[in-house]
C-alpha cells in the first residue's frame, strides 16, 4: 500500500474499518474465549469516555501531568489493598503482563548485580506451567530460567523447586491462577521457600488477580496468594483482564520502594536531558491508566462481585456440560472462569477445528493436549448454544474422524513429535512472519501448510 496522496473522508475512514473487522472474533457474542474481557456496553463506553478525556496525556513525565501521577498511584493502592498489602507495598502501572513480568524478572536482576555480585548468571524458578512471558524475560535479561515439575493437579511442586534452587538463585515464582489449567499454585508454601532460603517471591496474578479475591469473598476455594503472605515480595495483576480496564495497563507491585527502585532506568548524561523511566517504555499512554482508575472506582467491591458471581455460575453451566459428554474431561480442580478438557478417546485439536466451523474460536494447548477456556460475562448467554455445540461436535467427530484429520489436528500433532524444539520455534516465527507478510485470511489448515 502506497503512502496517500489524498486523505480519505471520515465515512471513507469508517468504512475502511467496518470492512477490516469483518473477520474478527466477535467477542461480543461470546464466540471467543480469549483476548479480550468484555463486561458489556455500560463498562466499555465509561473507560473508553474516560480514555478519551486523557487521550493525548504521556505518563513519561509526572511532573507535567500530575493527574496521571495521582491516578496512577490511587489504582495502585487499591490494588494493594485489594491483595492485602501494607503502607509500604508500591508499584507501577505498566502496559500489559508481559511488561509487568518482564520488568519484575529485571528488577530482582538488577537487584542481585548489587547484592549478591558473586552470582555470575542469575537463575529463577519457575512451574513449567508459567506464562511464556518468563521465557521472553529470560531470554531479553539473562537470566537463566529453570523448570520446575508439576504435581498430578497441575500445580508446581514445591519439594522440586526446593530441589531446584542453587547458590544462583535470585527469584521463585509462582500463579495465581496459571493460564493453561487455572489452578492456583501453593504460593504459601513457596513463600515458606522463599523465606527460608532468602529469596525473592513473584506471584504472576496477571490472568486472575482481578478475580480471585472476589471468589475467595464468595466463599470459592481459594488460597492464600498474595502479600498476606510474607515471603510474597511481588504481585503482578492485569487490569484489561477481569478488572475490565481499556487494553493496555497492568499493576505491578512491590512490598517496598526498595524492591521497586532496582526496576527504573535513569540515564543522567543525555545531552536532552535527564531522563529517568519507570518500565519498559518511554511514552505511556495516560488514557489507559485513567481507564483503569475509572473502572475499579465505577465498579466497586460490589459490583466486581456481582460479577465474578455471574462468571462462575456461567464456569459452572459450562463445565457441567463438558463432564456430562463421556469423552471429555476437565483438567485439575480450577477455582476460577478458567479451565481446559481433554480428551482420552479424540483429538481435541481436530475437535477445536469442529466447533471453529459452527464458529467458535477455540485455544488450543499442547503438554497435555486440550482446549482452553476463559470465561467472562459476554458468556452469561451462550452457555447452552455452547454446550449443545460442543456435544454436537463430539458426535460429529466420531462419525468422521477422517473428514479432520488435517488442519489443527496435523499442525499440533507435528508440533509435539519434533524432536529438535529450536526447529519448532523456527518453523512458528517464519509462519507467523509468512502470515504478517503476506496478509488475507488465516486457518490453522493455513498454518500446517506453511510448515508442511
Amino acid at each position: 500500500m502506497d503512502f496517500p496522496q489524498k486523505g480519505l473522508s471520515k465515512e471513507e475512514i469508517f468504512q475502511a474499518l467496518d470492512d477490516y473487522q469483518q473477520n474478527d472474533g466477535n467477542y461480543k457474542k461470546g464466540k471467543t474465549w480469549s483476548l479480550v474481557y468484555y463486561a458489556g456496553e455500560e463498562i466499555t463506553r465509561l473507560t473508553e469516555e474516560v480514555y478519551c478525556k486523557f487521550f493525548h496525556t504521556n505518563a513519561l513525565n509526572p511532573f507535567v501531568f500530575q493527574s496521571l501521577k495521582r491516578l496512577e498511584t490511587e489504582t495502585l493502592a487499591m490494588a494493594a489493598d485489594l491483595f492485602h498489602g501494607d503502607e509500604q507495598v508500591v508499584g507501577t502501572l505498566t502496559s500489559g503482563g508481559s511488561e509487568s513480568i518482564l520488568m519484575a524478572v529485571k528488577t530482582y536482576r538488577d537487584e542481585a548485580r548489587e547484592k549478591k555480585p558473586h552470582i555470575t548468571q542469575p537463575e529463577m524458578i519457575a512451574p513449567i506451567s508459567v506464562h511464556a512471558a518468563f521465557e521472553k524475560a529470560a531470554h531479553y535479561f539473562g537470566v537463566k530460567i529453570i523448570h520446575a515439575p508439576l504435581m498430578d493437579d497441575f500445580r508446581v511442586d514445591v519439594a522440586a523447586v526446593e530441589k531446584l534452587i542453587t547458590p544462583n538463585t535470585i527469584l521463585l515464582i509462582g500463579s495465581a491462577p496459571q493460564y493453561p489449567q487455572g489452578v492456583v499454585d501453593p504460593i504459601e508454601a513457596l513463600s515458606a521457600l522463599a523465606l527460608k532460603h532468602d529469596l525473592r517471591l513473584h506471584v504472576d496474578a496477571c490472568l486472575g488477580g482481578f478475580t480471585i479475591p472476589f471468589i475467595k469473598e464468595l466463599g470459592g476455594d481459594i488460597p492464600a496468594f498474595d502479600f498476606a503472605l510474607p515471603g510474597v515480595t511481588s504481585i503482578s495483576a492485569d487490569l484489561h483482564k477481569y478488572g475490565f480496564a481499556a487494553k493496555g495497563v497492568s499493576a505491578l507491585l512491590y512490598r517496598n520502594a526498595g524492591i521497586r527502585q532496582y526496576q527504573y532506568f535513569a540515564y543522567g548524561d543525555w545531552p536532552g536531558g535527564l531522563f529517568i523511566s519507570p518500565s519498559a517504555t518511554g511514552t505511556r499512554p495516560g488514557g489507559a491508566i485513567a481507564s483503569a482508575w475509572a473502572a475499579l472506582k465505577y465498579i466497586g467491591r460490589e459490583g466486581y462481585l456481582e460479577i465474578t458471581k455471574s462468571v462462575l455460575e456461567t464456569t459452572k453451566k459450562i463445565t457441567d456440560g463438558v463432564k456430562s459428554i463421556p469423552e471429555l474431561s476437565i483438567l485439575g480442580n480450577p477455582p476460577a472462569g478458567i479451565f481446559a478438557f481433554d480428551s482420552k478417546t479424540l483429538n481435541v485439536h481436530a475437535l477445536a477445528d469442529v466447533l471453529e466451523h459452527k464458529g467458535w474460536i477455540i485455544d488450543q494447548q499442547v503438554n497435555p493436549s486440550c482446549l482452553h477456556f476463559m470465561v467472562t460475562p459476554a458468556h452469561a448467554g451462550i452457555a447452552d448454544d455452547f454446550v449443545q455445540d460442543l456435544k454436537e461436535s463430539v458426535e460429529e467427530l466420531k462419525a468422521n474422524p477422517g473428514n479432520y484429520a488435517g488442519g489443527s489436528a496435523a499442525l499440533y500433532g507435528m508440533s509435539v513429535t519434533i524432536p529438535d524444539r529450536g526447529l519448532v520455534n523456527s518453523l512458528i516465527k517464519g509462519a507467523y512472519s509468512r502470515f504478517m507478510t503476506e496478509g488475507g485470511t488465516f486457518s490453522f489448515e493455513d498454518l500446517g501448510n506453511i510448515l508442511d
